[in-house]
Parts: structure tokens; sequence; C-alpha cells
């Protein structure tokens, strides 16, 4: 008996096997989308003393998650496509949302409309350019003045959630976060105006 030929659709669509997205990694990504909603409700909601240490301790949990989930993802070769996504998703949203929220505390908070339309604008144009050049095959990961924004970025949103509190309004406190909150401006800047750079690079 001659064997017959496998049918053209099951050789033409193999199957594919499917990353398993359930991981460490991707759990403490999304609780850190969790703990991002948990901070907004909070900054917006809770007038007390306390409400800026309070939430000054939750951003500092919930920008640590974001240290642990890469490190989980590398060593244990955990990386996926969803954790890709959600990673720097995660990571805007808390950044963005917090300046955003944290406007609505002006002037107590030190942050205000510019800081929030120049850190908002940067992240649409890197956003937008990453998607169009890794569309192309392009490689337009984070560099490292990029994790150096997100530092200081996190240091300069922690100093001025506690200036919420009126335990830490006072002139060398308040100073030290203006002085923050600005330098983590300029380098939003810095690092925008080097990745358009690269763009063009890449696009050459």
């Amino acid at each position: 008996m001659t064997q017959q030929p496998a049918p053209a659709t099951a050789l033409a669509n193999p199957a594919v096997p499917q990353e398993n997205w359930v991981n460490a990694p991707n759990i403490i990504t999304i609780s850190r989308l969790v703990l991002s909603v948990v901070l907004f409700a909070l900054i917006s909601l809770w007038k007390g003393e306390s409400c800026g240490i309070a939430a000054a301790i939750l951003f500092a949990i919930a920008v640590f998650t974001d240290a642990v989930d890469g490190y989980l993802a590398r060593k244990y070769n955990l990386v996926t496509q969803l954790g890709r996504i959600l990673d720097p998703f995660a990571d805007k949203v808390i950044v963005l949302g917090t300046f955003i929220f944290l406007l609505e505390r002006a002037p107590a908070s030190g942050v205000n409309a510019a800081m929030v339309v120049i850190v908002l604008a940067r992240e649409l144009l890197v956003t937008g350019i990453r998607s169009f050049l890794e569309q192309h095959g392009k490689d337009f990961s984070a560099n490292m003045v990029g994790k150096l924004k997100m530092v200081l970025q996190s240091v300069a949103l922690i100093a001025s959630l506690l200036s919420i509190s009126t335990a830490f309004q006072w002139s060398g406190f308040l100073l030290t976060r203006d002085i923050l909150l600005w330098s983590a401006v300029i380098i939003t800047v810095y690092s925008g105006w080097l990745y358009i750079q690269r763009a063009i690079q890449l696009l050459r």
C-alpha cells in the first residue's frame, strides 16, 4: 500500500508553538500596572497629611518591580513578546501618569504644565519612531541615556510626591525637588534628541 501524501494545508500551516506568557516577569509587570492605578487614585483622592509619603513609597515599590522583572526575564530566559510590549508600556503609564496627576496637586508638587507637555511629547515621539523602525527590521532598543532618564525621572517624582506633605515643605527640600524635576526634563529632551539622531542614521 502506498503512503498518501500529507494534505497541502497541513504542510502550508505547520503548528506554531505558542509562548507561555504566564511567568514571573510578566506577572510582576502586570502588578506594576495595578500599582499605577492605586497610586493615581491615592494622589487624586487622598488629601490627608501623609498622602505624599504613602504615594512616594508606593511609587518607589512600583519602580523597583521594573528592575526585578527585567532581571528575572534575562537571568532565567523568560523574555516573551508580551513582556517586550508590556514592560515599556507599564513604565510609560506610571511615569507619565504620575506627572499628570501631580499637575493636579500643583503648586505643592512642583510639577507644571510645561514639564508634562515636554515629557509626554518626547515619549510619544520616540515610541512612534521606534515602532516605525522596528517594523522595518531596525534595532531601536533603549540606550544608556534613556535608562538614565528613567532613573532621574523616578527620583524627581519621588521628591515631588514627598513635597505634597507639609513635612517636606521646607526651602532646602523644595529647591532640591525643583532641581531634580528640571534636570529630569532636560535629560528627557536630550535623550529624545539622541534617539532622533540615531533614527536618522538608521534610515540612511
